[in-house]
């Protein structure tokens, strides 16, 4: 199943942010910020865009009981436009989980884990973030389940720079994917029944945004954090 989980004018915005942050790499001024974080410079490029052409790409494994769905259109949530996919002869609700919301953030962050060695800080961090993204994240009828786009973003900042100042920049990157991922989405989808929505994507629709934000901060993040 392909789409993008974001309409048109918030895709561009994303692709915009994608576009200034490969410009910046380039000309050298974050040049330290993805090896402050634990990845090579050089794979930087490609990290970014497959996470944002990988939210094309929905990859089914559930099916909820039948039920009428909506098909087509656009919803609002906290003003950001997300995307119903067209669909025909469609019974029911399939849980899907998106490429470049959930399995690339997912493989990086335990890469980041286990290279950092932030297992504990980890743990904490990610049930932290979990439980306030649990209670924050809404049910959006025609689309699953959306969070306020820049909660990810934020809640992680605040809860890498308390654990741990040295290592904020991959500790934001983890918490902010693996708590939305987990404290949004699957601890959330028995309330998808009833919703309409074609598809319920982990890590897609409603989601996504927050999560992708999340890693443009963390490179941020990461740049202001140089040594002197």
């Amino acid at each position: 199943m392909q789409y993008f989980p974001v309409a048109l004018p918030v895709l561009l915005l994303l692709f915009f942010l994608f576009i200034t942050l490969i410009i910046l790499i380039e000309i050298h001024v974050l040049e330290y910020a993805y090896q402050k974080i634990g990845i090579n410079r050089r794979y930087i490029f490609a990290l970014l865009i497959l996470s944002l052409l990988g939210s094309y790409v929905n990859i089914p494994i559930y099916q909820l009981p039948p039920e009428e769905v909506q098909s087509g259109g656009t919803a609002f949530f906290y003003g950001v436009p997300y995307a119903i996919p067209w669909v025909t002869e469609w019974p029911a609700t399939v849980i899907a989980v998106n490429l470049g919301g959930a399995v690339v953030p997912t493989f990086l962050s335990l890469y980041l884990i286990l290279k950092n060695r932030l297992f504990l800080y980890s743990l904490v961090g990610t049930a932290i973030a979990a439980i306030i993204f649990h209670h924050l994240a809404t049910p959006v009828p025609g689309v699953g389940i959306a969070m306020p786009v820049l909660v990810p973003a934020l809640v992680a900042l605040a809860i890498s720079l308390l654990l741990s100042w040295e290592q904020a920049p991959a500790l934001a990157y983890i918490v902010g994917s693996l708590g939305t991922l987990i404290g949004a989405d699957l601890t959330n989808l028995g309330k998808l029944q009833g919703l309409g929505a074609p598809v319920a994507s982990i890590g897609g629709s409603g989601t996504f945004d927050g999560i992708f934000l999340t890693g443009i901060l963390a490179v941020l993040l990461a740049s202001f954090m140089k040594p002197k």
